[in-house]
């Protein structure tokens, strides 16, 4: 089978999100063909390159969403906005027809965004909507309208930043029933939404939509949703090709998160949340099947309309055999010592963690707090490791037994990597407890880290924390740091308690979350779909029309004339696929750049 594996951001880039799991679902299924199309986010993620990738891949097609306007102009930047408007993102100009057609389709993408049922405005404590069914089929005219316009004309880049298109967001925000915050747009309000809406619309003006490209496989295979979704909906217009959605962590939900963070105004950052959510109920809705990595991520995208029957939940597979010698060992690492592993990043809060530690040490004198992971890319995240440096020398001074013995501090920020701490397994190994004291999480991927290790885990209840410990640790609300402290001092009294919910602990991580099931349910799923949307023939070559299971046959990489009928021999059957015409006119595999 050919797959077209979809990403945003992440593989096949040395530091794409989802990395490794794509890389695993790659090598661990050889069987099939995969081609990877792409999506960067930014020069610096080029810049690091790419991971070695298997044989089974045969094409990586990529392009960037972070570009400027004069790059993606082919560095020909027309002069104003009337000339801006009459080309194309690929230098091509716009005639009379084709600027109606994207006035139209403008028109309604518009109009779709900005009603008061999709900005979720409310006024007086009663949701204001427009004809649900209406809007959403307003975002789909829009939204292919400008896929084929892109297709036929070779971008929209220029047209989506024209006079033309900041008028008609003008008119679609001042129109009756539209949000009160969307009506309060200004110029420059509806330039930095034009801006932004181009960069999300980019993969509509790819050259990936013909048959020697994304028309050429069997299945589309999102990695997320979002961006990376738009190719696959395309796939699915023009060529009907089946999409597979899977997401870890909702797109919807972390560009809600995301949004806080902006400088953007209230308006775009509405407008903006406005079409996310449209797109995300549109990918939902021509999905064959949506996989979520986790019950919580569910019920944000049955939230945002998809169908229950499409949702099959699928664990992201981790790696089980490096924690497997801690895991099966007796050791308890250090009884009175609590490890923290992850990413430092406000979102962890650490603070919480720091105030609990300080009961702890009330109650348990002896005990220790580990603190194992480097902090978030950015200055944000190297500002807060600071500050927790910080709070936790004020918190806890560093303490000498005597006159003339050096002081020592119960709290230590350590690295992976470090003199102590050579790899993963020896962090998990350096305490008898696990502690995630998040306020915001997805998967929790420490968590499941522990569980392997046959660690006892005490963790804040925010994301899929309650589905992955499934009863196997101590759970706790979140901004809580007495409740968080209390669940650490039962667990630091009582080892018995530790050992069982270790052990109870590593027995549900080798049932759910490891490699082999993540990679045997995939299986599973790509024969399902490709076995309810066969292909049939295009090429007028075949004298049946008799549907065939993969575009592109297995048989098709024999060499030789394997369409050719083959003479039975007594007794002998002709296989079903070397009988005159089963296979004529299959696709070749349209090599590709690597």
């Amino acid at each position: 089978m050919r797959i077209g594996l979809l990403t945003d951001g992440g593989y096949p880039y040395a530091t794409g999100e989802s990395r490794l799991w794509c890389d695993r679902l790659v090598r661990g299924l050889a069987q099939h063909e995969f081609d990877l199309y792409a999506l960067s986010r930014s020069a610096e993620q080029e810049a690091q390159g790419w991971v070695q990738l298997p044989h089974q891949v045969s094409r990586v097609r990529t392009a960037p969403l972070w570009m400027a306007d004069e790059d993606i102009l082919g560095g020909r930047t027309p002069k104003g906005l009337l000339a801006r408007m009459l080309t194309g993102g690929g230098g091509r100009p716009y005639g009379r027809r084709e600027r109606r057609h994207f006035r139209a389709s403008f028109t309604a993408l518009a109009t779709s965004i900005c009603t008061a049922e999709a900005a979720g405005d409310e006024e007086d404590g009663v949701r204001r909507t427009s004809a649900p069914g209406a809007a959403d089929a307003q975002f789909t005219e829009g939204l292919y309208g400008l896929a084929e316009l892109a297709r036929e004309h070779g971008g929209l880049t220029a047209a989506l930043r024209s006079e033309t298109a900041v008028r008609v967001l003008e008119a679609a925000c001042r129109a009756p029933g539209t949000s009160r915050t969307v009506q309060t747009a200004t110029v420059p309000d509806l330039l930095a939404f034009a801006a932004e809406l181009d960069r999300v619309l980019r993969p509509l003006s790819l050259d990936w939509y013909d048959e020697e490209s994304l028309g050429a496989v069997d299945v589309c295979h999102a990695t997320s949703g979002g961006a990376a979704a738009l190719p696959g909906l395309l796939a699915k217009r023009f060529f009907g090709v089946p999409l597979l959605v899977t997401e870890h962590g909702v797109q919807l939900r972390a560009h809600y998160l995301a949004a806080t963070g902006t400088p953007l105004s209230a308006p775009v950052r509405a407008l903006l949340a406005s079409f996310h959510r449209r797109l995300a109920t549109e990918v939902y809705r021509q999905a064959a099947l949506i996989t979520p990595g986790n019950t919580h991520a569910r019920r944000w995208q049955e939230r945002c309309g998809a169908d229950p029957a499409k949702l099959r939940t699928v664990y992201p597979g981790m790696e089980a055999a490096r924690f497997a010698a801690l895991g099966e060992s007796d050791d308890d690492g250090g009884p009175d010592t609590l490890v923290w592993v992850g990413r430092v990043e406000p979102a962890k809060d650490l603070i919480a963690l720091l105030h609990a530690f300080a009961e702890v040490r009330k109650a348990e004198p002896d005990a220790r707090l580990r603190i194992v992971g480097a902090p978030a890319p950015g200055p944000e995240g190297t500002t807060y490791l600071a500050h927790c440096r910080a709070f936790a020398a004020q918190l806890f001074p560093d303490e000498a037994a005597d006159a003339h013995a050096v002081g020592d501090n119960p709290v230590s920020f350590e690295d992976i990597g470090d003199a102590d701490l050579p790899d993963l397994a020896e962090a998990y190994a350096a305490g008898g407890i696990v502690v995630l004291s998040s306020v915001v999480e997805g998967f929790p991927i420490s968590l499941v880290e522990a569980m392997f290790c046959g660690r006892a885990t005490v963790s804040t209840d925010v994301g899929a924390v309650v589905e992955v410990i499934g009863g196997t640790g101590l759970v706790v609300p979140p901004r809580n740091p007495r409740a968080l402290a209390d669940a650490c001092i039962a667990l630091l009294r009582d080892p018995e308690r530790r050992a069982r919910l270790g052990a109870a602990a590593r027995a549900r991580a080798l049932e759910l979350f490891t490699v082999e099931q993540n990679l045997a349910a995939f299986r599973g799923i790509y024969l399902d779909l490709i076995s309810r949307a066969p292909v049939r023939p295009t090429d007028g070559l075949r004298t049946n029309d008799a549907p065939r299971p993969f575009a592109t046959p297995p048989e098709a990489h024999v060499l030789g004339s394997w369409t050719a009928p083959v003479p039975s021999a007594a007794g002998q059957r002709t296989p079903s696929w070397a009988a005159e015409g089963v296979c004529a006119g299959a696709r070749g595999t349209g090599d590709g750049d690597v």
